[in-house]
Parts: structure tokens; C-alpha cells; sequence
């Protein structure tokens, strides 16, 4: 694999492990329930949400696989801290198999995602390695936010 994209590949399903261990010590109750703040939502909704927009990015966009995405289901989600580790190792592997079989020499191409697999807005013009970068951001972003769930919880109990 190349080493640019083996890098990306390593710290996103390296950020698919941390999301899962930062819910780790939460009750099941806790992992479901969203803070008191106002917009909040569950450390599993996060988690499942961050998940999903992963999968999106990295199988369809990037590795161009035919692929649908659910918002709505992902931000009604509910489940077990065992549930979510299942999703996280089979996530992990997808993109491992994945990115695998991305040309390196496709790294630079622009192409407009589809909207579907975007998320909020419209989309716009992206490179591919672009699109790694976004990955890394949105759950490094998600991830800080269910660690500042967590200790909301925390204080709560």
C-alpha cells in the first residue's frame, strides 16, 4: 500500500477505536441518554452518526462503492457499548479491505461527491485526498464531543 494512504488509513480506524473506548465506562442507560444541554445527544448517537459519515466518505466517496446512507436513522439510534464495538471492528476492516484497492495515483482527482452520501449542505468540489482529510476532521470533531458527553454524563450521576 502506499504510505500516504496506509497514514490515512491507520489514523481513521485508529479514530473508529478511540470513539469506541471513549464510551466505554458509561452504564447503558448513560451510553443512550444525552446530556441536559440543549441539542445534545447521546455519546451512541455520536458515535453511530461519526460511524456512518465514515462509512459514507471512505466506502463511497473515496473508494467509490455503491453506497447508501440513513441521517435520520443514525440520529435515532440505540444500542449496547457491545453492539457499537461490533460496528466499530466491521467498519475498521471495510475501510482496511477498502483502501486496499484505491490508486494512489487517484489521490489528486476533484470530483463533487453525491449528495447523499455528503450529508448537511450542498456539496462542492473536493480532491480525493481531501475527502481523507474531511474523515479525520469529522471524528476528531465528533470524538471531542462525546468526550465532553461523557463528563456531562459523569457530573449528572
Amino acid at each position: 500500500m502506499n504510505p500516504e494512504v496506509d497514514t490515512y488509513s491507520h489514523c481513521i480506524r485508529e479514530k473508529i477505536a478511540q470513539i469506541h473506548a471513549a464510551l466505554r465506562d458509561l452504564s447503558g442507560d448513560e451510553l443512550n441518554r444525552a446530556p441536559d444541554l440543549r441539542g445534545a445527544n447521546s455519546g451512541f448517537v455520536i458515535a453511530t452518526h461519526t460511524f456512518g459519515n465514515m462509512r459514507a466518505w471512505m466506502l463511497g466517496v473515496v473508494c467509490g462503492q455503491d453506497m447508501r446512507r440513513d441521517l435520520p436513522a443514525e440520529f435515532a439510534s440505540r444500542g449496547t457499548y457491545a453492539e457499537l464495538g461490533v460496528v466499530a471492528c466491521e467498519l475498521s476492516g471495510e475501510i482496511e479491505a477498502a483502501v486496499q484497492e484505491l490508486n494512489p495515483a487517484t489521490l489528486s482527482d476533484r470530483f463533487v461527491p453525491a449528495l447523499e452520501l455528503w450529508g448537511e449542505g450542498h456539496p462542492i468540489e473536493l480532491e480525493r485526498r481531501g475527502c481523507l482529510a474531511h474523515v479525520l476532521e469529522h471524528a476528531g470533531t465528533h470524538l471531542g464531543h462525546i468526550q465532553m458527553t461523557v463528563d456531562s454524563l459523569r457530573v449528572q450521576r
